[in-house]
């Protein structure tokens, strides 16, 4: 297939002719947050081909975005992973994130529930950093099957996946439930009297950590 181009000698429609491709900052965005195999980025793209995603992952991979590498032992799996090239379009992506939330739907009835890529990135794009001033913390978010660690110090936050030895919080619930307490349309009060989210840790964190986000002010 002839790759398509602008054929426009400008930056912008450099960078379009690359990530203006259908799916590919989808890709970028589930590989922000660390590595993933080739089955977590189908779960995470519902919508997308096998053949199609076998086939952007190539042309990235070939233009120096991404990477193959294969897990130490015991995983020992083949997975993907951003590049330095790839990781430098974060700042970027988080932009767009905030001016995209104009058109989001008003809930997830008629489409489908955000994968752990596209939380992480909300997360970062709404982070208040004016209320995480002076707050040293690490809550680890298990929705679903995924986990994410969240660190925040001291007005800046990071987000990757997997379990952290020493989180100050553990916070286990649904991605549905999740998206409702960030977006504020769920209490976490009556989450937690629901028994819809459990709380490893001080109880407060979970509000302290929900008014870190512009997305329920």
């Amino acid at each position: 297939m002839k790759k398509r181009s602008y054929n426009q000698f400008c930056a912008l429609a450099s960078a379009l002719d690359i990530i203006g491709e259908r799916w590919n900052l989808l890709i970028i965005r589930e590989l922000l947050t660390g590595p993933r195999r080739y089955t977590d980025l189908i779960d995470g793209l519902p919508g997308i081909s096998t053949n199609l995603l076998a086939e952007r992952l190539k042309e990235l991979e070939e233009l120096g975005i991404i990477r193959r590498c294969m897990l130490p032992p015991p995983a020992g799996s083949t997975v993907y992973q951003l590049t330095s090239l790839g990781q430098a379009l974060e700042t970027s992506m988080i932009e767009l994130g905030k001016w995209g939330s104009r058109f989001l739907p008003a809930s997830c009835d008629e489409v489908n529930l955000p994968s752990v890529g596209a939380i992480s990135l909300a997360i970062k794009a709404f982070f208040h950093p004016q209320t995480a001033q002076g707050i040293n913390e690490t809550y680890e978010l298990h929705l679903d099957q995924e986990v994410l660690q969240v660190n925040v110090s001291d007005g800046e936050i990071s987000v990757h996946q997997g379990q952290y030895r020493n989180p100050d919080a553990i916070f286990y619930t649904t991605m549905q439930v999740f998206v409702d307490l960030f977006t504020g349309q769920f209490d976490p009060d009556e989450a937690v009297a629901n028994d819809l989210l459990r709380i490893e840790g001080d109880p407060d964190t979970l509000k302290r950590f929900l008014r870190l986000s512009k997305a329920t002010v």
